[in-house]
């Protein structure tokens, strides 16, 4: 069916379903009914993709089905499903439609680990200056007796547990909360990590530590490591909502963003207590066999590039709205 004649045919079907929905008289609709003119509009909008890619038709009914989306879910906002939703649907939907912002932010941080290491690979030095001498010298004697990952042995796990946590939850808080100053509070802050992670990594790498030390480091540091690259992301949206508006006013747009990174920041607490468990329980089994140490690591990072780049996608697919503005789900 040509794209003129699908338009003639169901034009007025899509004027009266918007009407219904989003005209005086939305209130009187039950859940059920909303849900079952969603599927509809989502096999019309199946077939205008599949027939007429990236055309103004499927821009429309891109819109429809976000509009309908919030309906739906504000509807069925009952405390049962509230969390579940959250975690399924709302945060992967906020992450699908922050993609641009997320390859920014690692993009960026990556290049200052990169500039970290080249530094130290260069310069020693440069790891005293960012590690601090204390710490370069305990490190250096534990490579000398063979367990350069020595450190995380010590202390009580449930205390290390429990600082760690606080500790990368401060940072997270600060990657984000530094993006209200135009996104630079939040650079500086990807910066300083970037740079001591890099620095971490090429001081083991100098000494010829790095196949035992690196295995032990990324079994907390994946998922740690991550979670900071993260919040940053979160941070750098609120600093563009203040500097790019579009069509929003400057203090609407800092408040809807503002509110994205919110949620993004507590969908980021179960990762980052993770990776606190992790690095007090079981990053100071250092003897652990090797292959133990590398399941654990490419589960989390299987996870990582699954929960937040892979699963967005497909939700926002299944709910078609992968090319429509996702602003409706930021304001739920």
């Amino acid at each position: 069916m040509r794209e003129p004649a699908f338009l003639h045919k169901n034009r007025e079907k899509w004027q009266e379903y918007e009407e219904s929905l989003f005209g005086n008289n939305n209130q009187s609709l039950d859940p059920g009914r909303l849900e079952e003119l969603y599927i509809q509009l989502t096999d019309d909008l199946a077939y205008a993709r599949t027939f007429y890619p990236k055309s103004n038709t499927v821009k429309y009914l891109n819109g429809l089905a976000a509009r309908t989306y919030l309906l739906i879910y504000k509807n069925k906002n009952t405390g049962e499903n509230r969390l579940k939703r959250f975690l399924t649907v709302d945060l992967p939907l906020i992450y699908f439609h922050s993609r641009k912002y997320l390859l920014f932010t690692f993009g960026v941080f990556l290049f200052f680990v990169a500039m970290g290491w080249i530094l130290t690979m260069n310069d020693e030095s440069m790891a005293r200056t960012v590690l601090g001498d204390d710490y370069i010298d305990m490190t250096i004697r534990n490579i000398e007796k063979g367990e350069p990952a020595d450190v995380y042995r010590g202390g009580s796990a449930v205390i290390t547990f429990l600082r760690i946590a606080f500790n990368n939850m401060y940072v997270m808080m600060i990657s984000f909360l530094y993006g209200i100053i135009a996104g630079l509070g939040t650079i500086y802050i990807l910066f300083t990590n970037g740079i001591m992670v890099g620095s971490f990594f090429a001081f083991f790498e100098r000494y010829g530590a790095s196949g035992e030390a690196w295995p032990i480091i990324l079994i907390h540091g994946t998922l740690e490591i991550t979670a900071i690259a993260l919040a940053g992301t979160a941070g750098l949206m609120m600093g563009a909502g203040l500097l790019f508006p579009g069509t929003y006013k400057r203090l609407h747009a800092l408040r809807r963003n503002a509110r994205a990174g919110i949620k993004m920041m507590i969908g980021l607490i179960p990762v980052i207590t993770l990776a606190a468990f992790l690095e007090g329980y079981i990053t100071r089994l250092t003897d652990m066999h090797i292959a133990f140490k590398m399941v654990i690591i490419l589960a989390s990072a299987a996870f990582l590039i699954w929960y937040y780049w892979v699963y967005p996608a497909q939700v926002a697919r299944k709910l078609g709205l992968e090319y429509a503005n996702l602003d409706y789900v930021i304001e739920a």
